[in-house]
Order: structure tokens, then C-alpha cells, then sequence
């Protein structure tokens, strides 16, 4: 006999499984102009352990719900109604919430810092370090370091 799972990715996964989704600010760079936006992203139950220490963090604030609330087994996404409007989920969303969602199986612990159906909202908030999300590195020779002449002779 076989056992039917809500989400083919995910076979350990079921729609009753807890996830929590935090509210980012974050920021796009276009023709040299910054522009803030908000954006809805699962929170893994070791980065809520650091936000909860205090660290400055882009989270405003975090709503614990269920994977079935959110994703649906054929990936439609819906918003829960205390965020924004405007907000907008992040990039592969239903691979990062299914992570997500495993990080909380494994620490159960986690859980009770945030119980299903709360939000929180006293975070260290800080967007001083502004998260640009289409940030690209561009490597040029000046950063290559300088290494001493000896480094590779053998002595």
C-alpha cells in the first residue's frame, strides 16, 4: 500500500508541517537608483535562533503558520493576509520553504519561540546593511592579492 504526500518534492513533508515566513526588506538596484522592497521568505529554524539572539536582521517581523496554509501541492502561493499587500515572495519560494520546513522537523524546539498562528515583531530591525537582491560582484585585477615571493619555493 501506498501512502499519498501532498508535496511529490518533499515526501516527508505534509500540509499540517509548521513554517515560519518573515518579512524582508530588501532592495533593487536599477539605473543606479535603490528601490526598497518587501519581500515574504521562509525563516530556517537556525537563523530564527540567531535573530532571536539579537543580531541585526532585514526581518520587520515573522508569522508561524503551516505549509498547507501557504503552498499548495501543485506550488501555488498564498499570501497570508497580515502581510502587506505590496509584498512579493522570494525567488523559488516553494524550494526554500520545503528547506525550511525541514529544519523545523529536526528541531521541534524551535517551534515554541514562535507557535503556529502568532507573529512577532521585536527584532534587532536594522537596514543598515541594505540586502540588494540583484547585487552582481564584479572581480577586477586590482583585487587579486599580492603574494610574497617566497610563498611557493621550496626552501
Amino acid at each position: 500500500m501506498t501512502t499519498a504526500t501532498f508535496y511529490p518534492n518533499a515526501p516527508d513533508l505534509c500540509e499540517d508541517d509548521y513554517l515560519l515566513l518573515g518579512l524582508a526588506t530588501c532592495f533593487y538596484k536599477e539605473d543606479g537608483e535603490v528601490r526598497e522592497v518587501k519581500v515574504i521568505e521562509p525563516i530556517p529554524s537556525a537563523a530564527l535562533e540567531a535573530i532571536l539572539k539579537g543580531i541585526p536582521t532585514s526581518y520587520q517581523m515573522a508569522i508561524a503558520t503551516t505549509m498547507g496554509a501557504v503552498l499548495t501541492e501543485d506550488n501555488t502561493l498564498t499570501q497570508p493576509a497580515d502581510f502587506p499587500e505590496e509584498a512579493q515572495f522570494s525567488d523559488e519560494f516553494a524550494f526554500r520553504a520545503i528547506a525550511s520546513a525541514r529544519t523545523y522537523k529536526t528541531h521541534p524546539e524551535a517551534q515554541s519561540h514562535i507557535p503556529v498562528g502568532t507573529t512577532r515583531t521585536d527584532f534587532n530591525y536594522s537596514i543598515e546593511r541594505k540586502r540588494v537582491l540583484n547585487a552582481q560582484r564584479v572581480v577586477r585585477k586590482e583585487d587579486n592579492v599580492k603574494q610574497h615571493s617566497h610563498t611557493h619555493k621550496v626552501l
